[in-house]
Formats: structure tokens, sequence, C-alpha cells
């Protein structure tokens, strides 16, 4: 995160006594780094100590069910023509991956009687229906729609929703870090005037009183496509304080101030987020170009270096056709793509654009799951055709 934040009860040092109210027993320090001692991090003050399990479990592996030989075409597919039933995590049905990144949708149905952590991955949940509580070992917050929650990896979590009445997110799992992008930031890490989001629009984890309980209490890892479950023997959520840079937030899609400009700006101007192998993007209604002869529609472009994908959440998609709340397109490495017949015509003259969005451009070509094939518009890739 960009930013220091505390909550709780902390010792006025670091690596020092910090004892409880019978003044004998001592809470226990968890230091929560980032590439090993050399990043950000925080420091955790448990009850107990987080060390103790009851019993470890392997528990079948998640299985990805690739699309083996799917052809190189441009694809455009309906996320809402999968579904699971489960929670934020057991009805995740996956569409794309590579080496560095996992694209899901979920529609949860039901609340978890567990606690989660994904140990390999960070995780971008994006809110797209639903509201509830997030929970953490480090806070909890309310979500609503739009909300883009971002959960470093190692952090234990719930989801957990007001009602199970048509709720959906999309879920981005990340092998690096999800970063504010440096250049949105000045020299001491904060925000620059010309940022498109600022601190203050920053959603914080609120403290809670730890759960000092003992029992078991079962905690489902993801390690890969490898799942464990742990049998811990007190509450996972018994921080009694913590501080540092490390923390789940969130961040929601309708409060990103857009750029304009005189011609038509390039998607790097709506960036929200880096990562070391992809980038996330947040289109949002804004102004369209100034220019008494401007094109407002994207001109055609090749993603020589990278594959664009599109999630589509609301609103009218100005250079897309047949385009659906949940649809999702991927335009992959090495052949161009653009506007559809008609959408550069239709865009002149036009003064704004209303849609949301959330676009990732990843930087190694996309592997597609046999949900795509399930769920695709079979003719897509013709739509250029006049």
């Amino acid at each position: 995160m960009a930013f220091y934040h505390k909550l709780g009860q902390i010792p006025r040092y670091k690596h020092t006594t910090f004892y409880k109210e019978d003044g004998k027993s001592l809470y226990r320090e968890e230091l929560f780094s980032t590439e090993g001692f050399s990043n950000i991090y925080s420091n955790k003050y448990h009850l107990d100590m987080p060390t103790k399990t009851l019993s470890i479990k392997n528990l079948s592996p998640l299985s990805d069910d690739d699309w083996v030989d799917a052809p190189l075409i441009h694809l455009h597919f309906f996320t809402d023509m999968i579904k699971s039933s489960g929670d934020f995590f057991t009805s995740r049905n996956l569409f794309m991956k590579n080496q560095h990144i996992r694209i899901s949708t979920a529609h949860p149905d039901k609340n978890p009687d567990y606690f989660f952590k994904n140990s390999y991955h960070h995780e971008y949940i994006f809110i797209h229906y639903g509201t509830g509580i997030f929970w953490s070992e480090f806070g909890k917050f309310n979500f609503k729609p739009g909300d883009q929650i971002i959960i470093p990896r190692g952090i234990i979590f719930q989801l957990m929703f007001d009602n199970f009445q048509n709720n959906k997110i999309l879920v981005v799992e990340s092998d690096t870090q999800f970063d504010i992008p440096r250049h949105y930031r000045n020299e001491y890490g904060q925000l620059q005037e010309d940022a498109p989001y600022c601190e203050r629009d920053i959603i914080l984890p609120e403290y809670f009183l730890p759960f000092d309980e003992k029992g078991e209490f079962r905690l489902l890892i993801k390690a890969g496509n490898n799942l464990y479950e742990y049998l811990m023997p007190h509450h996972p959520y018994d921080l009694i304080g913590w501080d540092g840079y490390v923390y789940p937030w969130a961040f929601n899609i309708k409060d990103y101030n857009p750029k304009v400009g005189k011609l038509h700006l390039p998607p790097p101007v709506h960036l929200f987020l880096t990562t070391k192998h992809f980038v996330l993007c947040n289109f949002c209604p804004r102004l369209f170009d100034f220019h008494p002869n401007a094109i407002p529609a994207p001109y055609f472009h090749s993603n020589v270096d990278s594959a664009e994908v599109l999630y589509y959440i609301e609103g009218d998609f100005m250079s897309r056709k047949g385009i659906r709340e949940g649809s999702i397109t991927l335009h992959p490495l090495g052949i161009p793509h653009g506007p559809q017949p008609g959408k550069t015509e239709a865009s002149i003259g036009a003064l704004k654009t209303d849609e949301y969005a959330v676009m990732i451009d990843t930087f190694d070509p996309l592997l597609v799951t046999n949900n795509v094939k399930k769920s695709m518009d079979n003719d897509y890739y013709k739509s250029w055709l006049e």
C-alpha cells in the first residue's frame, strides 16, 4: 500500500516485551514482510501464537479444465452463463490464466463457515453485485457494488454477503503484488495532484476487538492449485493491534477520476494498479476529445506485447456491439483489433461516454479454459465484417 496505517494497540518499540493485562503473558508479535525483509511490511500482535495448528489435511486439488486446442482468435464470452453454487471462494469459475495471473468470476449464494488464505497469489476482487462485510485479521469494512478489494497474499479473510440474491464478483489473482503506479506518487509516496485518485478515496480496514476464542477453527489455504485445511485451536482474528504498509484495502471504481484530452488518449491514462506482469485499468464515464475533428472511438491497434481483457460492468459500450453486463472480451497478442463497423462513424461528434469496465493487460499470452468455450459468442471474430 502507498501509505502507513495502524489499528488497535501496539507497543512503543518493535520487538520488545508487550504484556497482556495480567502483566505476565505476552502478546505474540509477527512480522508480515514482503520480498524477504527488503520491501513493505506490517507488524501484527496476536493474542496467541499464529503458528499453532491442531491438524493439516490435503484436500482435492483444483482443476483448471484448460481449453487445450483453443484457436488464436478474438473472443467474447458471457460470464453469467457459467455459475456454480458456493461462497466467495468455492463458487469461482476460472476463465483465463498464465503463469502470473488467474481471472475468474463467481456468483456467491452462501457465506463460508471457514476462514480463507491465498498463500501464493495476491487477490483483486471486484464487487459487481452484492453488499456485505469484508472481514480479515487486519480489520473489516463494508463493501458494495463497484468496490475493488485488494488482499495481499498470506492474509486470512472472508467475504460475508448480506443476502444471496444476484451476487457477482470478478477475481484476479497475481503472483506479484498490486501496486499503486509509481508515477502517481511523489518521492514520499503521497499521491500526486494529477493522480486519478487520492488517499481520501481509499477504504481502509476498521478495528474490531480481537476474538479471544478457543476451539477448532477451519482455515482453507490455497497454494497454487493445491488446497489445504488447517484446523486452528484459536480464532484467526485475534490481533490486538498492527501497523505498517501491508494490509487489505478497497477503492470504488466510481471514485476514479478519468482524464480527457484534445485527441484520443491511449488506455494507460485509465491505469489503476500495476503488477510486474500485468496492469489493471478503470474505464469510467468521461467527456470525449475536444478537437473539432476528433474521432472518440479507439483507433485500430495491435497488442504486440500484451493481451487485452475487458470486463464490462455497466453502461453503453461505445466501440463494441453485442456487449452485456458481465461480458468479457479477450484480444490476444499478435492480431489487430478495434471498433466494429459503424462504431467509428457513430462516435464522431459525441460529447461523452457512459460506461464502466475493468481492463487487464497482460505482458504474456493468456490461456483459456473450457468455461470460455462454453460461454463464447462463436461469431465474434466475424463481427468486423461489413
